[in-house]
């Protein structure tokens, strides 16, 4: 069954055992909603490396330096590792939600894993791998604190947290390949494109729940956000992309009015 699948991937602990495990993956196969799963090994399968520390203690080091930039590179896989993770752990923990948002976040892992393995593939023709820098774990600390509830799930990291990578990619792209890294131009570009579509699911997904439980979804989103403590969403935005994904003129005129 996928979600069982879906929850063993997310506890492999090396980085080639978990993205083999997630591009095997067959979104068409059985999904079983209703299964309410167990897991039987520490959730969350790390690698001993990258060092995890606190987001302020990971080292800035400048573009124009071939470290530099490597790091920079490290840092866009780490984000893709993680978003494996999420779009991994919102499959196998919430059950008795239609089999087509399981499907959507299955896809979404799959894609997850290719950009991980487009970033690091290039990484590697620099002389450096996945785990060669200190990374920090934000976004997963954000799955954690919505363990407990999809809505919450669903508004703070899709369409908050994952949202903002919409907004800041074209700046990494262009600061990249000014400072000679062609190469991850394309990278970028193709991250953006599935990311407008990771966020549109999230965006759908969201308003179905909220539909379900009766409730508007930017009140919904602001009490949430509170709730959980969700850091605050601050520009530029890409309103393009936002658009694109699913954004409404409601949802972004509240957004810029922040």
């Amino acid at each position: 069954m996928l979600r069982q699948q879906a929850l063993a991937a997310l506890m492999l602990d090396t980085v080639p055992a978990k993205v083999a495990a997630v591009l095997a993956l067959d979104p068409a196969g059985p999904v079983a909603p209703g299964l309410r799963l167990v897991p039987t090994a520490p959730l969350l399968g790390r690698p001993p490396r990258p060092l995890l520390v606190p987001p302020a203690e990971v080292p800035r080091r400048s573009l124009h330096t071939a470290e530099g930039r490597a790091a920079l590179l490290h840092a866009i896989a780490h984000i893709e590792f993680n978003a494996i993770d999420l779009a991994l752990d919102i499959v196998w923990r919430f059950p008795d939600l239609p089999e087509d948002f399981y499907r959507d976040w299955l896809r979404i892992a799959r894609e997850e894993a290719q950009h991980f393995t487009l970033v690091d593939d290039h990484l590697r023709t620099l002389g450096y791998a996945y785990g060669d820098f200190a990374a920090h774990r934000g976004l997963w600390d954000m799955a954690e604190k919505t363990a407990d509830d999809v809505l919450a799930r669903l508004a703070l990291v899709p369409r908050a947290m994952e949202a903002r990578g919409l907004d800041v990619n074209r700046g990494i792209r262009d600061k990249l390949v000014q400072a000679g890294e062609v190469a991850a131009g394309p990278i970028l570009d193709v991250i953006l494109r599935d990311e407008i579509g990771h966020v549109a699911a999230g965006n759908r997904w969201y308003r179905h729940v909220c539909r379900e439980r009766g409730l508007e979804p930017l009140a919904a989103e602001a009490e949430l956000a509170a709730r959980y403590g969700a850091p605050k969403v601050r520009g530029p935005f890409n309103l393009e992309a936002r658009r694109a994904a699913g954004f409404d003129a409601a949802e972004l005129a509240a957004l810029l009015g922040r």
